[in-house]
């Protein structure tokens, strides 16, 4: 009879996990770093691994996905295995990218301690905060245990439209949250003085963690069902806060366009500004703001997904082997690898880099065709991009670039007028501004595109420091800001449809 337990090695982590037979794998390699981008279902091949030595099954998603020469090389779909005996395991090593952002602030001093939650669809920051000195005590930092269920935002809410789904994400975000409180508490000198949480995301993560209908999502015209301020006790939650702790999720601004871009508002002051300005933020989904003292309008589109890696064929997070930057030396791509070693996939700011040199050395067309007639674009170590990825670029870059011109076309300016854009989050951190422009993403001068880190969790923050008597500091913002939906404007379609294209020329 055999053992009731087995081994997983993997690599190049050097851990070393026992688990009960027939386990399966992305329930073990989830809290490892892989992600699984489709949620589990087979459809696409973010969570592969490399058997290495043990016996893994070939499934016929195995066989649909995967190409006879991976599958000869042992790699694997791990969402479609199970431990059914000993296993060493390659896989991709998850490095933290998130940006816990620790900028000093103004605020006005208060009494007690605060916690800042920045709830992202891929990850999730916290921050436990003095409220006397602004001193940030602690610090958490995770995937969000939400991705096993889909990497992004609608795998999410097609995964909540049953009930028993909308109840599994909300424990699991509320949980997680939960747990990275109660160990920042363990660690402050008064646990108990916790006075404020704040928490802040997109609509998706504001209505699954306050157990909203998120139906309306999934349709036109994509609105909220209450955008609105939610507010909970800690006992509601289950979290292990004094009863009198104040917790808050910010509103969100109107359809996909939360309120984490409600924060970055705040965070980079553009609702003070004399002059016109911008926020993009490039996550999973692409929001954007442009406005200045007077008004704002905001906008979102689904352009995210290729900036992180998804849908694209090697595509991965910026993790150990992603390529994450490119460029052009003695007439050929170079790339550079996380971790060193061998390339094992590309990321997001990899992907715009690659785009970037292959139009300056005319490998690909301004329409997005590879202009050598080859099926692929290769980069390093078996690593390449299809005609397929590109397109994928395309589309991504497309939206934002569309959408930024509409938000500029609504406001009466052009894009002269505009006198900064602030790149908000990780992606907008890494990502190389003139690639950006080479490619049509941000076509503005270097000059004028500044990365703005991880205005979510900033914006919070502030929260934590505003009035007691319930104002949290934006109403201000919320009463001179309008949400655009650009799918109603047919404007939008033309300019996506002329945005697809690279610019020509350098």
């Amino acid at each position: 009879m055999p053992a009731p337990w087995v081994e997983i090695q993997l690599l190049p982590l050097g851990r070393r996990l026992t688990v009960a037979r027939d386990t399966p794998l992305r329930e073990v390699l989830f809290p490892e770093g892989v992600e699984f981008p489709c949620g589990g279902r087979g459809k696409c091949k973010g969570c592969r691994v490399k058997v290495l030595e043990g016996e893994l099954p070939v499934t016929a998603d195995d066989q649909r996905l995967l190409t006879a020469e991976e599958l000869a090389a042992g790699w694997r779909l791990s969402c479609c295995g199970r431990a059914v005996g000993p296993l060493r395991l390659e896989l991709a090593q998850w490095e933290t990218t998130i940006l816990s952002d620790e900028r000093p602030f103004d605020f006005q001093p208060r009494e007690g301690l605060g916690v800042a939650v920045d709830v992202g669809t891929t990850t999730v920051a916290a921050q436990l905060l003095d409220r006397r000195t602004g001193e940030v005590r602690g610090v958490r930092l995770g995937l969000n245990a939400q991705a096993r269920h889909g990497a992004d935002i609608m795998s999410r809410v097609d995964y909540a439209l049953t009930p028993e789904g909308a109840r599994h994400l909300r424990d699991l975000i509320r949980d997680q949250v939960g747990d990275m409180i109660r160990e920042l508490a363990a660690e402050a000198p008064a646990p108990a003085d916790v006075r404020r949480v704040v928490l802040v995301g997109n609509t998706v993560m504001h209505h699954l963690f306050a157990g909203l209908d998120v139906a309306p999502l999934a349709h036109h015209p994509f609105e909220p069902a209450q955008p609105g301020l939610c507010q909970f006790t800690p006992g509601e939650l289950g979290w292990p806060l004094a009863e009198e702790t104040r917790v808050y999720f910010l509103p969100c601004l109107g359809g996909f366009v939360g309120s984490d871009i409600l924060a970055g508002i705040l965070a980079t002051g553009i609702h003070r500004s004399g002059k016109l300005v911008a926020l993009v933020d490039l996550g999973t989904n692409g929001e954007m703001v442009v406005g200045n003292h007077d008004r704002l309008l905001c906008a979102s589109t689904a352009a995210g997904p290729a900036f992180e890696g998804a849908r694209i064929s090697m595509g991965m997070r910026a993790a150990t082997g992603a390529i994450s930057a490119v460029s052009v030396e003695d007439g050929q791509l170079r790339c550079q690898v996380l971790g060193g070693g061998t390339a094992r996939g590309i990321c997001g700011s990899g992907l715009v880099d690659a785009v970037a040199g292959a139009l300056e050395l005319g490998l690909v067309r301004p329409d997005g065709r590879l202009a050598t007639g080859a099926q692929s674009l290769p980069l390093a170590d078996g690593v390449k991009l299809s005609g397929a990825d590109i397109r994928e670029l395309q589309l991504a870059k497309g939206a934002i670039a569309a959408g930024l011109r509409l938000l500029l076309r609504q406001w009466g300016a052009t894009e002269a007028d505009l006198t900064r854009i602030h790149l908000a989050g990780a992606f907008g951190n890494y990502i190389n501004r003139q690639s950006a422009r080479r490619i049509g993403l941000l076509p503005f001068g270097p000059e004028r595109v500044a990365p703005a880190g991880n205005t979510a969790l900033l914006g919070a923050k502030l929260a934590l420091f505003a009035g007691e008597d319930g104002d949290l500091g934006y109403r201000d913002v919320l009463s001179r800001t309008k949400h655009v939906s650009l799918n109603d404007d047919p404007w939008f379609h033309e300019s996506y449809v002329q945005e697809m294209g690279f610019p020509v020329g350098g």
